[in-house]
C-alpha cells in the first residue's frame, strides 16, 4: 500500500473514532461507525491474500449486521422520546436492542466467533489495531449508556465472554488465536464492571491496551505467529523471547504485573456491590487464561528447544525494525502494579 493512501486510511479511522467519542448525538455516533469501519477494511487487506480476504468479509458482514441494529435502535429511541440525544434511553427494548449491537461490535459472547477467525487471518498489525484502537468507540458509547443498560444482559454477556476466553485459547497454538481469545476474556471484565463502576472500565481497558500493543510488537520484532516460531526464537534473541513471555503473564492477571491491577480492582468492585458470586465465578474462569500462558510459558522458555545448530546463539543480525515505543510500553505494562492506590484518582 503506498503511504499517502495508508495515511488517508488512518487518519479516517482515528477521525471515526474521536467523532464517536466527542458525540452525544445518535446520528454522528453512527457516522464515526462507519467511518471506521470501511476504512480499516484496506488495513486489514494489506497483504493481499484469499485468507486475508476472508478474514475482511467476515468483519464487514458482522460490523454491517451491528451498525444496522444500531440505526434500528437509534430511529426507535428518536420515535419514541424525539431526541437524538445519547445520554438516556428510557425504553427497554431500544437499550437491549444498543446492547447487542455494541457487543457483537466488541466481539462479546454470544457474538465472538468473528474474532479469532478475523485475527488468525491478517497480518500482525492489523490484527493489533483490530484487538487494541476498535474497542475504543463501542466501550466510549457504552460508557455514556451504562446508567440505562439491562445489567443482567450485560452479566450474562460478560459472564460468557470470560468463559469462553479462557476456554477457547486452552489447545491454541496460533498466537494471533491465543491474543483474540484474550480479547474475548478483557472485554467480558470491562462490561462486568460496567453495571457497577464503569470508571473501572476505562482503566481496565487502557492496561489492556498497553500489554496488547507491546505484546504485538515483540510478536512484529521476532517474526512469531506460532507456539512452534516462538520457541525457535529462544536461541536467536532470548530477551525479546522472555519478555514475549512476561507481558503475555502480565495479559494472564499473574501478580506482581500490572495485568493483575484491573483484575484485582474489579473483583474489589463487585465484592463491594454484594456480587461475591459474580466476583468468585469470574476469578475461577482467569485461571483458564493464566493457564495457557502459563503452558506456553513453559513450552517455549522451560523445555530444551529443538537447535539446528551446535552454537549456544545463533549469528546476530542488525534489526532495522522500529522499537521506539518497546521500552516504555514494555515497562509499563508489567511494573505499574505499585501504582495501584492512585489509578482511582487518575481515572
Amino acid at each position: 500500500m503506498k503511504p499517502p493512501i495508508l495515511t488517508i486510511i488512518m487518519f479516517t479511522i482515528i477521525s471515526g473514532t474521536i467523532m464517536v467519542l466527542m458525540s452525544s448525538h445518535w446520528l454522528t455516533i453512527w457516522i464515526g461507525f462507519e467511518m471506521n469501519m470501511l476504512a480499516i477494511i484496506p488495513i486489514l487487506m494489506k497483504k493481499f491474500s484469499p485468507r486475508a480476504i476472508e478474514a475482511a468479509t467476515k468483519y464487514f458482514l458482522t460490523q454491517a449486521t451491528a451498525s444496522m441494529l444500531l440505526m434500528l435502535g437509534i430511529i426507535m429511541n428518536l420515535l419514541l422520546t424525539g431526541q437524538w440525544t445519547a445520554l438516556n434511553i428510557l425504553n427497554p427494548i431500544v437499550s437491549n436492542m444498543m446492547t447487542v449491537a455494541l457487543s457483537m461490535k466488541l466481539g462479546l459472547s454470544p457474538f465472538h466467533f468473528w474474532v479469532p477467525e478475523v485475527t488468525q487471518g491478517v497480518p500482525l498489525m492489523s490484527g493489533m489495531i483490530l484487538l487494541t484502537w476498535q474497542k475504543i468507540a463501542p466501550l466510549s458509547v457504552l460508557y455514556q449508556m451504562a446508567p440505562s443498560m439491562n445489567t443482567h444482559l450485560l452479566m450474562i454477556m460478560a459472564f460468557m465472554s470470560v468463559l469462553i476466553g479462557g476456554w477457547g485459547g486452552l489447545n491454541q497454538t496460533q498466537l494471533r488465536k491465543i491474543l483474540a481469545y484474550s480479547s474475548i476474556a478483557h472485554m467480558g471484565w470491562m462490561i462486568a464492571v460496567t453495571t457497577c463502576n464503569p470508571t473501572l472500565m476505562l482503566l481496565n481497558l487502557t492496561i489492556y491496551i498497553m500489554m496488547t500493543l507491546g505484546t504485538f510488537m515483540l510478536f512484529t520484532f521476532s517474526s512469531s505467529t506460532t507456539t512452534l516460531s516462538l520457541s525457535l526464537t529462544w536461541n536467536k534473541l532470548p530477551l525479546i523471547t522472555s519478555l514475549i513471555l512476561i507481558i503475555m503473564l502480565s495479559l494472564g492477571g499473574l501478580p506482581p504485573l500490572s495485568g493483575f491491577m484491573p483484575k484485582w480492582m474489579i473483583i474489589h468492585e463487585l465484592t463491594k456491590n454484594n456480587m461475591i458470586t459474580a466476583a468468585m465465578f469470574m476469578a475461577i474462569t482467569a485461571l483458564l487464561n493464566l493457564y495457557f500462558y502459563m503452558r506456553l510459558t513453559y513450552a517455549t522458555a522451560l523445555t530444551l528447544f529443538p537447535s539446528t545448530n551446535n552454537m549456544k546463539m545463533k549469528w546476530q543480525f542488525e534489526s532495522t525494525k522500529n522499537t521506539t515505543l518497546l521500552p516504555p510500553l514494555i515497562v509499563m505494562s508489567t511494573m505499574l502494579l505499585p501504582l495501584t492506590p492512585m489509578m482511582p484518582t487518575l481515572f
